[in-house]
């Protein structure tokens, strides 16, 4: 179980070097942590294996935007996005992430792989306005609905935009 973590407002700021990689099995246990992602998030290789991936989830973090990622990489694809995560001792970061569908030998998935690198700063800036519209949102819709209601605001804001929520991400930059 997740403990509880208070938020600071401390940014721990990532080098351009930097790569955190993890893998997880297809239910998003983490069955692979680097040590930059342990350096950075404060935990230790026995603390990450095994548990969900959500145990750095921020909560400046919509829901919507996690229901989305998992719509992404079940069906296959891979996907990009700017993640604010929090550390162990509720410092944050952000991250640009990739995730993918890991696959064995046969071709069959057996979990995720991503690779988070540095979050652009200007792209943190868009992205955290778009992100505190949809915790709104989400606030307003009520825990059972709120990943969907807020979504749902974001795709309709994507295509008011004319793009799609991949094509957007990139325009941000990494």
């Amino acid at each position: 179980m997740k403990q509880a973590i208070n938020p600071t407002d401390r940014e721990i700021f990532m080098d351009e070097n930097d790569f955190i990689v993890s893998k997880t099995d297809l239910k998003g246990r983490i069955t692979y942590a680097n040590r930059i992602f342990m350096r950075i998030a404060g935990y230790s290789e026995s603390e990450l294996l095994g548990v969900q991936h959500n145990i750095i989830r921020h909560p400046d973090m919509p829901r919507g935007v996690f229901r989305l990622l998992w719509q992404v990489i079940e069906s296959g694809e891979e996907c990009f996005a700017y993640v604010k995560n929090m550390a162990k001792n509720g410092d944050f970061y952000w991250v640009y992430a990739n995730v993918t569908v890991d696959y064995d030998s046969n071709l069959n998935p057996v979990g995720y792989f991503s690779v988070r690198r540095k979050a652009n700063r200007e792209g943190v800036e868009t992205i955290s306005q778009i992100y505190r519209d949809m915790l709104e949102i989400e606030r307003q819709a009520g825990v059972r609905d709120a990943p969907d209601a807020s979504l749902n605001w974001l795709m309709e804001q994507l295509k008011s935009r004319s793009t799609n929520y991949q094509e957007f991400i990139h325009t941000l930059g990494h």
